[in-house]
């Protein structure tokens, strides 16, 4: 299926399907609500359809690159959910690398995610993604299943099933000791958090629209931090200048962006949503952040 912009659709259709790719809509009801917008012969299980993500458009580092060494991992996670799995993925030239762990959003560690790890380790970094839904059996390979599985998950076992990653993965012996956090959407809200729980031992963050930790928190917060913000993502964006208050009156280091005009999932290659050239942009801060701080 042929990709298709946001700019494509009204951004009323584009919010309602936020909503139930994040759980907030059943599928009955979201092609119910969407059926105003089925016109000209298009029906509402065909917009369903071109909303729906399609991986094949995530691969930009194949899963067979010579060059990097790939495979899964479990982590003991005793105050958590009892282990979490998850995708590591480093260059096969090297002894000991920075650390990148990558969270993702709140349906698993689906293709998308995985992709993302490798285009790190093509970058020089050991990348871990763990899986939060580790506990309930891993990514399902389906979008919805794994938003509804994600539901179920304990959400503070599943954070400390985060933090025992992020700890594995810092105190590997091929770590430098360095560690940096990306995440998106549920993953850039548990960067902000890592960043108040982990303290000093998270060397940088980036998070690309997720909600932001409490601000009384903020002093907790060790690492410099990167947010990555869509312009249309009113829900995210309420909390900024309160956080962003608290980050500066207690001098923390961060830097800021806001998309204009994109969606939240911007960076997510295998949706409409997705923005070819705010996606770049964001990438190549992301990684000069991450260079600058763990390298």
């Amino acid at each position: 299926m042929e990709r298709k912009r946001a700019e494509e659709y009204p951004q009323e259709l584009l919010d309602l399907f936020h909503e139930y790719q994040h759980g907030e809509m059943g599928r009955r009801d979201f092609l119910n609500s969407i059926g105003k917008f089925a016109v000209g012969g298009l029906t509402a299980a065909g917009i369903l359809a071109s909303l729906t993500p399609n991986f094949a458009w995530a691969q930009t580092v194949a899963k067979d690159d010579k060059d990097l060494k790939l495979g899964y991992e479990t982590v003991e996670s005793p105050a958590g959910n009892g282990s979490i799995k998850g995708y590591l993925a480093r260059p096969v030239k090297g002894k000991k690398f920075a650390a990148v762990l990558v969270i993702h959003e709140n349906r698993g560690l689906n293709p998308y995610i995985e992709d993302v790890a490798r285009r790190l380790a093509k970058a020089g970094y050991m990348a871990f993604a763990p899986d939060g839904l580790t506990s309930v059996g891993g990514y399902p390979g389906d979008e919805q299943k794994g938003v509804a599985l994600f539901r179920t998950v304990d959400g503070k076992k599943m954070t400390e099933d985060f933090v025992a990653a992020a700890m594995w993965l810092k105190k590997r012996p091929d770590s430098k000791g360095k560690l940096g956090a990306v995440g998106f959407c549920f993953g850039g809200g548990m960067v902000n958090q890592l960043a108040v729980r982990l303290g000093k031992d998270l060397n940088a963050g980036v998070a690309f629209y997720g909600r932001q930790a409490g601000v009384a928190d903020v002093p907790k917060i060790s690492a410099p931090l990167m947010f990555q913000y869509a312009g249309n993502d009113q829900g995210v964006n309420a909390g900024i200048a309160a956080y962003e208050a608290a980050l500066k009156e207690n001098k923390k280091k961060f830097e800021s962006f806001m998309y204009e005009g994109k969606q939240h999932g911007f960076h997510n290659d295998t949706t409409p949503r997705y923005d070819a050239e705010a996606a770049k942009l964001a990438w190549e801060r992301t990684l000069d952040h991450f260079k600058k701080n763990l390298k």
